[in-house]
């Protein structure tokens, strides 16, 4: 899957849980491995306005990414840690696939 940016207006209304596992499936899709140092470059280069700092919105802010993994492997929809890299669970899977599909139709009723 080619990288693209997403508009805002399209996924404003989802959470950032999901944005999170959209874009380790689409880290994995491209390069196999999904590092911290990827995740967070993928969820950037995709949701910018989810994952910059308030004030400063060219620049990536890592904090946005914390809280989300830890309720994710919490839920058992990703393994891993940032030291090593993230994969997703079979759970996981269907709920990227759900976001892929949701994102493919240009609508979001999450």
């Amino acid at each position: 899957m080619k990288r693209e940016k997403f508009d805002k207006d399209l996924y404003k209304n989802l959470s950032t849980q999901s944005l999170i596992i959209f874009s380790i499936n689409s880290v994995i899709e491209k390069k196999g491995k999904c590092t911290f140092e990827e995740l967070l470059k993928e969820c950037f280069g995709l949701f910018r306005d989810s994952f910059c700092f308030k004030n400063i919105s060219k620049w990536p802010d890592s904090r946005k990414l914390d809280r989300p993994l830890r309720s994710l492997r919490k839920r058992k929809l990703i393994r891993g840690n940032p030291k090593t890299f993230f994969t997703l669970t079979k759970k996981g899977k269907k709920m990227a696939e759900d976001i892929r599909k949701i994102f493919n139709q240009g609508r979001l009723n999450l």
